[in-house]
């Protein structure tokens, strides 16, 4: 094939053919540098590999000294085959893909993963296939596996949107959709048909509420030690999907197949939500001029360590983890994560609304709370699936009823979180089902009420998403509900507060209380539910703080 010199001197060549082993042809558009052969970096998109930022991507990687191959996953652009279901090809047609590109004399036989978001998940899927040539992963903004993010039996609600954009071979813009009235129909299983479109892949993962055989074939979680491979892990505190970054790094950090894969592993965390280091500011919070850093250096010289045996400068194994602790607004470099100089610490839920660090004592009511699952409690967001949620201003959604605040006193000393958040908590509901979600919250002197991580449990999945249990109304239940990771410094003047309620609409889907299938229900009961903080009954947010 010939090469097209483009407007930036590089040589690329568009709708090459990558041949699959049953006869599909994956297209992809090849970026080289000057001097070949060179390591190939392949990345596989449902997004269209023609995009407006992929000239300036490829082009990096080229002036790098890395060829780049961007290509159209199986069913989607320019590539054959179909139709598009989400990741149930990815693996095998990547390891295909990454030999071919292996064999090509402009390669030396190294290639490495890059993407983000589903190109972050796709390339565990094909590390598991175990190709030779695959040397390395850059994995930005990662999905985890199916429940780890929305542990309610279904989907974010918002992921409807996604289907949109994937249901067909190009993305489909859908402008004229009214997401907000869309997201509210019933039955869930029919929120596709309401936004004018059928996705059966939607259905399809909706009729598998439980992980089972259909979830572990596309799961990878459970399986770092099948991978043996250094990866860069990259997400931000606001991530959507930050959860999965940590988790995967301290997975292939314990279990990765060998020691040398175990000590390659890296984890930068930013002050960014699904789009990484596009800017300073997220929503109303500004985190100051080094928020943004000039990530493909860091790539690159990440890169050229794992392939070429450069010096990596400061981002070594002995300090593996980069975070940007917000609030005090300053990157530091980590020996693990959490830090060593973090510990656990409880802060106890007690009546009228306090949060402190001494335990109850004495005995007190629970306090109680109403779930209207037609009047539910918002989650802050726009109504698109590019970004759940960010730093945003809770303080009117907390004057709702069925919204319940605790409060610490006023800092008088700055007080830094660092690490998973979690809710310990006991509660009951009279209906049979409820969920109870949990938000952290930094609360400024201002009355500015920031969001910083939350988390959801659905009672009936109290003991993991295996297998759905009975739920008895008025029945005490102690549950652990899982609040994510952050890394924020609390100012003395502010206030750590906790909110719980039973719904983050349209984050998650809202709990109709009847105890049966929430996909294809559409009437629903009022929850009286309670949270218990006596000293039997001691329900208390974790939280990572410094020594």
């Amino acid at each position: 094939m010939t090469d097209i010199f483009t407007t930036d001197g590089l040589r690329r060549r568009f709708n090459v053919g990558v041949p699959m082993r049953d006869g599909v042809a994956l297209s992809a558009d090849v970026t080289l540098p000057t001097t070949l052969p060179a390591p190939a970096v392949f990345a596989l998109t449902p997004y269209g590999k023609d995009t407006p930022n992929a000239a300036a991507i490829t082009a990096a990687y080229a002036q790098a000294g890395y060829v780049f191959a961007l290509t159209d996953a199986r069913g989607r652009g320019d590539s054959s085959g179909g139709p598009f279901v989400p990741y149930r090809h990815d693996g095998k047609d990547g390891a295909d893909a990454i030999a071919w590109l292996a064999a090509q004399e402009w390669c030396t036989g190294d290639v490495v993963t890059w993407g983000g978001s589903y190109l972050g998940r796709n390339q565990w899927l094909m590390a598991l296939e175990q190709p030779p040539a695959l040397k390395a992963m850059v994995v930005q903004v990662c999905p985890s596996d199916a429940f780890v993010e929305w542990p309610t039996g279904t989907q974010t609600l918002m992921l409807i949107q996604w289907h949109s954009v994937t249901n067909g071979r190009v993305p489909q813009v859908r402008a004229a959709v009214d997401w907000d009235r869309a997201l509210r129909h019933l039955p869930i299983v029919d929120i596709g048909e309401a936004a004018g479109f059928h996705s059966q892949s939607w259905r399809d993962d909706l009729a598998h509420p439980t992980f089972d055989d259909y979830w572990a074939e596309i799961a990878y979680q459970r399986r770092f030690a099948e991978i043996d491979l250094p990866v860069l892990h990259i997400s931000g505190w606001y991530d959507d999907e930050a959860v999965g970054t940590p988790r995967n790094f301290l997975g292939m950090q314990s279990s990765a197949r060998s020691d040398r894969a175990r000590r390659a592993q890296r984890m930068l965390m930013g002050p960014w939500g699904h789009a990484v280091n596009t800017g300073q500011k997220l929503g109303d919070v500004d985190f100051g001029e080094t928020a943004v850093i000039d990530q493909r250096a860091l790539e690159f010289a990440w890169l050229d360590h794992v392939l070429r045996g450069v010096d990596a400068g400061d981002f070594t194994a002995d300090k593996p983890v980069r975070i940007f602790v917000m609030g005090a607004n300053e990157w530091r470099d980590e020996p693990s994560w959490p830090p060593p100089y973090v510990e656990e610490a409880a802060y106890f839920l007690r009546d009228a609304g306090q949060l402190t660090t001494a335990a109850p004592t004495e005995a007190q009511p629970p306090t109680v709370w109403r779930h209207d699952p037609f009047d539910p409690v918002p989650f802050l967001m726009p109504l698109s699936a590019a970004q759940l949620g960010g730093p945003d201003d809770y303080r009117e959604v907390e004057q709702r009823d069925d919204v319940l605040v605790f409060t610490t006193p006023e800092l008088t000393d700055d007080v830094e979180v660092i690490g998973p958040v979690q809710l310990r908590c006991f509660v009951a509901t009279s209906a049979l089902d409820t969920d109870v979600v949990a938000r952290l919250i930094d609360l400024h002197p201002d009355g500015f009420a920031q969001r910083l991580c939350d988390g959801i449990v659905r009672l009936r999945y109290r003991d993991g998403m295996d297998k759905a249990l009975d739920v008895e109304p008025d029945q005490v239940y102690e549950v652990d509900i899982d609040m994510w990771d952050t890394a924020h410094r609390f100012l003395a003047g502010h206030a750590i507060r906790l909110e719980v309620m039973s719904s983050a609409f349209p984050k998650y889907d809202r709990n109709l209380g009847t105890g049966g299938d929430m996909i294809t229900e559409t009437e629903g009961v009022v929850a009286d539910n309670r949270i218990w903080h006596d000293a039997e009954r001691p329900s208390r947010l974790l939280l990572r703080t410094s020594r």
